[in-house]
């Protein structure tokens, strides 16, 4: 436990019994400084191969997850267990040999919710760092690090923040979450596509080598993903505040509309069954408990008064895509005012947010390319209608609320591209000399799309044609961005290739955003 040669991250995701610092068969009791052995004949095997994690932060109390499965990768979702449920402990304490104890108490893992538990914390002081971890029986979980929001209002100095998107476990290792946590972030950001629906017969083959249906084929795919101990230690590292984007159900379905199977209760009951294991699988509060095939996704999160999170969903309520989705040219359905992308009701919340806002940044995290992207060479102008370029009014209503009497620093978080890009949006992207009233930073994906390159030809085609792009990368990997009361910098962190693990990680280039100055300025990179 005192070797200094055994790094903070190394402790954190030791695993089992040494991970959690204590001897095989006893936690600590409240008030007690020792772990007290006690032999517990175990019933299970080892439970905790899909680790554990922390989520939705709030000024009081945050979500604590973990999940039991003894065999991950049993096709039928329920990880090798049998029994209609389990009892599992939890302790949150201040620091990490849990010797000052906050919480501690049982919860059961139960068979029809895919053995995966919820611990919604409440009362915790703000802005403080905690430690949690679990136990059944003998068997003791890896020690998670998470912590509470700062009070709302609170004068909070700084923040760090990183987001990412797009793990698809067939093209390649899961680099980049390792290297993520070893950023040791405040919190972090998934913008969707989690995990991938298809077949995924690539580099590391879907377990079932077939494209998921069944409540019980979501469950088996989230335990492969879980079971990876990249995204474990990212998982363990900090709290989470996600959301969805197509994957997690089919790609690219809008509403109650499939990609490619006819509309009707078949989908439905698909979506359904698709939300109910994303929610059983990430650290959620109930408010996201689904029912049926909706899960309420959207909400607002603050960071005292340095920021707010608007968390968006584009895929539940938006309009199906326009000109019969792919990308079109002179598509004049993308501009009718009656559609939206994320339906009427999202879409007063989020303006009536950025009106009210008391923070200085504004943060909306959501999943596809918010900026107009023209996407051919020459006079022909396309766009991509499952992005806001097939919801225009709908992109321009919202952006009634940047600046003026709004958000006066919005930064619009994208991923859902496999590339890193940084945008000025403007009053009128036609026109170069417009206003700039914020910027978008898209995430490149964590695998997807393979090792990748530095210059895609999209990613020329998106700088020759876009003014308003300043920068693409088509490499691999997340956006770490530090964030206080003057600037905000973003550093596009990427891995050279996925095939290979243990990829050295690069900043490949940064950004800083001014408090007051919506625009962006090169710091390195291009």
């Amino acid at each position: 436990m005192t070797n200094p040669s055994v790094s903070r991250r190394s402790f954190l995701l030791g695993g089992a019994a040494a991970g959690a610092g204590v001897a095989a068969g006893g936690l600590l009791l409240p008030g007690t400084a020792l772990a007290v052995p006690k032999v517990r004949p175990g019933r299970i095997a080892y439970p905790f191969t899909l680790g554990v994690a922390s989520g939705d932060p709030y000024p009081d109390g945050v979500v604590l997850w973990t999940r039991l499965a003894v065999d991950p990768l049993a096709l039928d979702g329920f990880g090798g267990l049998t029994a209609d449920k389990h009892k599992v402990e939890f302790q949150v304490a201040e620091d990490e040999r849990f010797t000052r104890l906050v919480r501690f108490g049982t919860k059961h893992a139960r068979r029809d919710e895919g053995y995966a538990i919820h611990v919604e914390l409440t009362g915790l002081p703000s802005g403080a760092e905690y430690f949690y971890r679990f136990r059944v029986d003998e068997h003791i979980s890896p020690v998670g690090r998470t912590r509470t929001a700062p009070a709302t209002g609170a004068a909070v100095a700084a923040l760090t923040m990183a987001f990412a998107s797009c793990s698809n476990y067939s093209d390649g290792y899961f680099t980049a979450y390792r290297h993520l946590a070893d950023e040791d972030p405040d919190v972090v950001l998934h913008l969707g596509d989690y995990i991938y629906e298809g077949a995924g017969a690539g580099f590391r083959p879907h377990s079932g080598g077939r494209e998921i249906f069944t409540l019980g084929d979501y469950r088996a795919r989230y335990a492969q993903y879980k079971s990876d101990l990249d995204l474990q230690a990212a998982h363990a590292a900090a709290p989470w505040i996600a959301v969805p984007d197509d994957h997690e159900v089919e790609n690219n379905y809008a509403d109650e509309i499939p990609d490619v199977d006819p509309p009707g209760p078949t989908f439905l009951q698909r979506r359904a069954w698709a939300y109910q294991a994303y929610y059983e699988n990430m650290p959620f509060r109930r408010a996201s408990t689904p029912t049926g095939p909706d899960i309420q996704l959207f909400r607002r999160l603050g960071w005292g008064d340095l920021a707010t999170f608007h968390m968006l969903d584009t895929r539940q309520f938006r309009n199906d895509q326009a000109c019969g989705d792919g990308n079109r040219a002179g598509c004049a359905e993308a501009a009718d005012p009656n559609r939206s992308i994320t339906g009427a009701k999202q879409e007063r919340w989020l303006v009536d947010g950025l009106h009210r806002t008391q923070t200085t940044w504004d943060l909306l995290g959501q999943q596809v390319f918010f900026s107009l992207r023209d996407q051919t060479n020459g006079a022909i102008e396309s766009f991509s209608m499952d992005s806001w370029d097939g919801y225009v009014a709908s992109r321009q209503r919202i952006m009634r609320g940047f600046g003026g009497a709004g958000a006066a620093n919005p930064v619009v978080l994208t991923g859902d591209v496999h590339a890193n890009y940084a945008c000025d949006m403007k009053a009128d992207f036609r026109d170069p000399s417009s206003r700039t009233v914020g910027v978008e930073l898209v995430t490149t994906s964590i695998t997807s799309g393979g090792n990748g390159s530095d210059l895609s030809a999209g990613n020329r085609t998106a700088l020759a044609e876009n003014p308003h792009i300043r920068f693409a990368n088509a490499q691999r990997g997340y956006v770490l961005t530090r964030i206080d009361r003057t600037q905000l910098r973003a550093d596009y962190r990427v891995v050279q290739q996925v095939r290979t693990q243990g990829a050295p990680i690069t900043t490949r280039a940064s950004f800083v955003v001014e408090a007051g100055n919506p625009a962006l300025q090169a710091v390195s990179g291009l």
